[in-house]
């Protein structure tokens, strides 16, 4: 039996890593660490926590920066997967100072506990982002690609995904990275664009792109990232200890066409879509190279993006009363380098 820690599990990939393991490893105990800020939800978890009779599912509600907090849950796990990060660049735009409490100084009382307790604990993995490589130098971007993050957030990541390195090297913690693309699927607070244009489309409301809509990204379903975060888990410890992997599908699409596959396959018409400014700071490409993580790791993504796109609008049609009350929280106030005001 093991007991898995999961910091910021019941956000979007932090709870369908918690389904994940919930569901394929009946045997292992899961502690959550959440501070349930406004993208996250204990409707997210596979269980009612105020029902939970089995005790396999331990909820903390708490700060990842609590170190005190932080330090008994690690003292107690064999595993530590650490999601809990403020995620949204353009909110990084209008309120910087949470991202990097959260994301440098959370990860900080992480790797510290680690640290403390790594005779213990097995592994550690930290969930970095795409978005510390900034714009695509080359045109497939692997794990040695230059760190030029262009955003609040993405420079807050950077610096999470460098601490954790730093003491891997350090004090030899047993640590992974994973950097995941895009990531999109069941459960995403809808300041993300696929579940915004997807609501957008049923409440019959326009599409918001920012710029020309040229901007691209790599997508990758939420359950291929779960996938991947589980063989690290149980990777031989030597395979993946200190080392970085991308999770993504080797593919980039623009955000403009993923507005038009979104109206598309929602039987909506094109004029729905509008543009607005680009946003500040805005990554022009992004395509992940996977090589390292077929390589090493033997995982490639499944779900196509047609699939994925598919199974994610039946799941925001079927789940309309877990959204409504999000909607007040689908633009942001934006000062553009031109001190214009924006709503992004």
């Amino acid at each position: 039996m093991k007991t898995v820690l999961l910091t910021g599990g019941a956000g979007f990939m932090g709870s369908n890593v918690v389904k994940h393991i919930y569901n394929k490893y009946p045997d292992y105990k899961i502690i959550i660490l959440d501070a349930l800020t406004y993208a996250s939800d204990i409707e997210n978890l596979p269980v009612n926590i105020n029902e939970n009779s089995d005790n396999r599912i331990v909820f903390w509600y708490g700060n990842v920066r609590n170190g005190e907090l932080v330090d008994s849950l690690v003292s107690q796990s064999d595993i530590v997967l650490h999601f809990a990060a403020e995620t949204h660049v353009t909110r990084s735009i209008y309120d910087n100072f949470l991202f990097f409490e959260t994301d440098v100084l959370g990860t900080q009382a992480v790797a510290n506990a680690v640290v403390k307790y790594k005779d213990r604990v097995e592994r550690f993995i930290h969930i970095s982002t795409s978005e510390v490589y900034g714009t695509a130098m080359k045109e497939v971007m692997d794990e040695e690609h230059p760190l030029m993050p262009m955003t609040p957030y993405a420079s807050a990541k950077a610096g999470a995904d460098r601490l954790v390195y730093s003491y891997w090297k350090t004090y030899d913690i047993p640590a992974t990275i994973i950097r995941p693309f895009n990531n999109y699927g069941p459960f995403q607070h809808l300041e993300k664009a696929v579940p915004r244009f997807i609501t957008s489309c049923m409440l019959d409301e326009p599409l918001r792109v920012h710029g020309d809509g040229s901007a691209s990204r790599d997508y990758v379903f939420v359950e291929d990232m779960c996938r991947a975060v589980d063989i690290v888990m149980h990777a031989d410890i030597e395979k993946v200890k200190g080392e970085t992997f991308n999770v993504a599908s080797g593919t980039h699409r623009s955000i403009l066409s993923i507005a038009y596959d979104v109206v598309r396959s929602m039987g909506k018409d094109g004029s729905a879509i509008t543009f607005v400014g680009d946003r500040p700071g805005q990554v022009f490409r992004h395509t992940g190279s996977v090589i390292k993580a077929k390589n090493i790791l033997n995982w490639s993504p499944t779900v196509a993006w047609e699939e994925g796109l598919e199974s994610t609008i039946k799941w925001y049609m079927d789940n309309r009363s877990w959204w409504e009350k999000q909607l007040w929280m689908r633009t942001v106030p934006v000062i553009t380098s031109m001190g214009k005001k924006e709503i992004h």
